[in-house]
């Protein structure tokens, strides 16, 4: 498992599906903002590849975030669009409704860049969110993150375009957070 401060990223239990499902999948607001496509219902027990991990896809990393005090289920986290070539990768993350406003999304961007920088050797990282989504500039911006541009009304998000902010972070600009 990999630790931050707070939480920890491991692999997908066959457990942690349907939490995530109902939590974060089912909210059409929530499942609407997060994907970069139009929400749907999933069927229960699909194999819904947000959820189900395929451990041949070499172009994602997905972890479940857990507090490391009991752990318990908090949500997801993905390294994605990995591109070994360039030495690239993005990252993402949803946290539960119980989860939010804790700081805990500081401390899973934060392990995401160890992860990605230490572990894989990656060289940028590369974040994508909705301009209004201040808790994620947020953890981006503590771990270093930098606003590298606006992509105007890019999304289309539940009947109106939003923009995007496009973040970057450089092995060489990244402060690893004590302990990582």
């Amino acid at each position: 498992m990999l630790r931050g401060n707070k939480v920890g990223l491991r692999a997908r239990y066959e457990e942690d599906i349907p939490v995530l499902r109902t939590e974060l999948y089912d909210d059409v607001v929530n499942g609407a903002r997060a994907e970069g496509r139009p929400w749907r219902p999933i069927t229960p027990g699909s194999k819904d590849p947000r959820l189900v991990v395929d451990d041949n896809d070499q172009g994602s990393v997905p972890f479940s975030v857990v507090e490391l005090d009991g752990g318990t289920l908090i949500g997801t986290a993905n390294l994605w669009g990995i591109d070994n070539h360039n030495r690239t990768a993005h990252i993402g993350l949803g946290l539960l409704p119980s989860a939010r406003g804790k700081g805990y999304g500081t401390d899973v961007v934060a392990a995401l860049c160890h992860y990605g920088f230490v572990v894989r050797g990656m060289r940028r990282l590369q974040i994508e969110t909705l301009a209004d989504n201040h808790a994620m500039l947020r953890s981006a911006e503590r771990n270093g993150f930098v606003r590298e541009g606006v992509l105007r009304s890019s999304a289309w998000v539940l009947g109106e375009f939003m923009d995007e902010v496009l973040l970057g972070l450089l092995v060489e600009d990244w402060k690893r957070q004590p302990g990582a």
